[in-house]
C-alpha cells in the first residue's frame, strides 16, 4: 500500500508541476506568437502604400534578410521549424534568444516582399525560443527544457495553425518519425490549447472551411477507392516538394559567387517569374488555399501546384526566411483540387482537403496530426478520408523528409532494410538481403538466358 501511495504522490506531483509550467508557457507564447501575426498582417496591409508592386522589393529585402541571418542569428536561418528539432535531439532545446526577434523581422521582411514562405515554422520557432529562454533564466534542468522547448513547438504550431489539437501533436509527431513521445504529450497540450485560447481573446481570427461533404451512404466503394488513388497520388507529390526543395537549396549553395549577389539574382529570377506566371504563386497565398477548398473551380492552371513548388524552393534557396508548412497546404489544396476535377467533379473540394493535410502529412512525416487537423479544419464526416489518404501518402514518400533533422524509427516498408535512430537525410536504406537474394538470382537467370540466345545465333 504504501508503494502505491509513493507512486501515486509521484505521479500526482508531476501533473501538477506540468500543468502549471505548460500553461504559463502557453499563455506566454500565445501572446508572443499573436504579436508576429499583428506585425505581419499589418506589413502586409501596407503594401498598398507602395507606389509600384511589391515584389519588385523582393531582391533587396532577401539581400537585408540574409544579412541580418548571418550577423546576429545564424540559426534563424531556413523555415524554422528545421533548426527546432535540431536544438531539442542536439542540445536538449537550447535556442539563441537572438532567434525571437530575427526570425520575427526577417519572416516579415520576406512574405512583405512577397516571398513564398509560411508563418507555421517562424511561428513554432518563436515559441521554442521563448521556452527555451524562460528555462534559462529560471535555471531548469536541461530536461525539463527539452519538455518545455517541446511545449513552445506545439504552442506555436496551434497558435498559428488555428487547431490546438492538431498543432499540439504535430509538435510532438514532428520529431521522431514512427514515435510519440508520451511523456511530453500533457504538457503539449496543454500548451497548446493555452496558446490558441490567448491567442483568440487578443483577437487573432483562423478560417475554418466548409467542404460541403456529406456521406449519402454508409459505404460508398467507388469514392474509397478514389481516396486510396488519391493518397498514392499525394505521395508522390510530396516526394517532389522534398526532391525540388532540397534539391534546389543544395545546388544554390553550390554556386560560386558572392552570397549577396547571389541571393539579389534569385530575388530578380524571382520578379520575372511572377511576371511569367502571375502573383498567385508569391507570398502566402492563402486566398489561393481559400478558393481551392470552396469553390468547384478556380482560375489557376492544373499544375498551380508545381509552380507554386519552384517559387517555395528558389524562395528558401536563396536565403529567404520563413515557414514552409503554409505552402505545403497550398501545393497539397491545389493538386488535390486539380485531382478531383479530374477524378471526381462533383467531391472537387473534399479532395482539395484531403490534398491540403495529406501532402502534409508526407511532407513533415505526421500522419496522425494532418488527420486531427482534417477534422478540426473541415468536420467530422471527412476523418475516414482523411486518415486513409494521409496514412497513404506518408508511406508513399518514403524515407525522407522536408525536416532532414527528424529521427528516423521505423521503416515504410518490411521489404527494406533501414538503420533506425539516425538523422533521416543520413539513413542508409537498401532492401532486405533475402530481396537482394531474389534479384540477383533473377539478374543471373536473365543473364544466362540471353547468353544461351546469343549462342544459338
Amino acid at each position: 500500500m504504501k508503494k502505491h501511495v509513493t507512486e501515486q504522490t509521484a505521479i500526482f506531483y508531476s501533473v501538477l508541476k506540468w500543468i502549471v509550467l505548460s500553461s504559463l508557457m502557453g499563455v506566454i507564447i500565445g501572446f508572443v506568437v499573436t504579436l508576429f501575426l499583428k506585425i505581419l498582417q499589418f506589413s502586409e496591409d501596407s503594401r498598398s502604400l507602395l507606389p509600384f508592386d511589391y515584389y519588385y522589393l523582393m531582391p533587396f529585402a532577401f539581400v537585408l534578410t540574409v544579412f541580418l541571418v548571418k550577423k546576429f542569428a545564424p540559426s534563424a536561418e531556413g523555415h524554422g521549424t528545421e533548426k527546432v528539432i535540431e536544438a531539442v535531439h542536439k542540445s536538449y532545446g537550447k535556442i539563441d534568444i537572438s532567434v525571437i526577434p530575427v526570425k520575427t523581422l526577417a519572416t516579415v521582411l520576406t512574405i512583405f516582399s512577397g516571398g513564398s514562405v509560411g508563418k507555421e515554422g517562424p511561428g513554432a520557432q518563436l515559441g521554442a525560443g521563448v521556452a527555451s529562454f524562460i528555462s534559462d533564466v529560471f535555471k531548469f534542468k536541461k530536461e525539463d527544457r527539452k519538455t518545455l522547448v517541446i511545449c513552445g513547438i506545439s504552442a506555436g504550431f496551434a497558435t498559428v495553425f488555428g487547431t490546438p489539437i492538431a498543432g499540439a501533436i504535430f509538435g510532438v509527431e514532428v520529431l521522431v518519425i514512427g514515435v510519440i513521445m508520451y511523456d511530453v504529450l500533457l504538457p503539449s497540450f496543454i500548451a497548446g490549447f493555452a496558446a490558441f485560447t490567448t491567442a483568440q481573446l487578443l483577437g487573432v481570427e483562423y478560417t475554418y472551411y466548409d467542404v460541403r461533404f456529406y456521406q449519402n451512404v454508409i459505404l460508398d466503394l467507388p469514392l474509397i477507392f478514389k481516396v486510396i488513388m488519391a493518397g498514392l497520388f499525394f505521395g508522390l507529390v510530396a516526394y517532389l516538394v522534398i526532391v525540388v526543395v532540397n534539391k534546389l537549396h543544395s545546388l544554390i549553395t553550390k554556386i560560386p559567387i558572392n552570397i549577396y549577389l547571389k541571393v539579389f539574382i534569385g530575388g530578380v529570377i524571382l520578379i520575372g517569374m511572377t511576371k511569367i506566371f502571375g502573383e498567385h504563386y508569391i507570398g502566402l497565398g492563402l486566398e489561393e488555399i481559400k478558393v481551392s477548398l470552396t469553390q468547384n473551380h478556380t482560375d489557376l492552371p492544373w499544375y498551380a501546384f508545381i509552380l507554386k513548388t519552384l517559387f517555395t524552393a528558389l524562395t528558401l534557396g536563396i536565403g529567404g526566411s520563413g515557414g514552409i508548412i503554409t505552402p505545403i497546404f497550398y501545393i497539397g489544396a491545389t493538386s488535390g483540387h486539380s485531382l478531383g476535377a479530374f477524378i471526381s467533379p462533383q467531391y472537387v473540394e473534399l479532395f482539395a482537403a484531403l490534398g491540403f493535410v495529406s501532402v502534409l502529412s508526407a511532407t513533415t512525416n505526421a500522419p496522425i496530426a494532418a488527420t486531427i487537423m482534417a477534422v478540426e479544419l473541415f468536420g467530422i464526416e471527412i476523418a475516414h478520408y482523411a486518415a486513409l489518404s494521409a496514412v497513404i501518402s506518408f508511406l508513399i514518400s518514403g524515407h525522407r523528409s522536408i525536416f532532414p533533422s527528424q529521427i528516423l524509427a521505423m521503416r515504410k516498408s518490411e521489404i527494406l532494410q533501414v538503420k533506425m535512430g539516425e538523422e533521416i537525410e543520413k539513413a542508409d536504406i537498401d532492401l532486405e538481403e533475402k530481396q537482394l537474394v531474389r534479384i540477383n538470382k533473377l539478374k543471373m537467370r536473365m543473364l544466362n538466358k540471353k547468353t544461351r540466345a546469343t549462342k544459338k545465333k
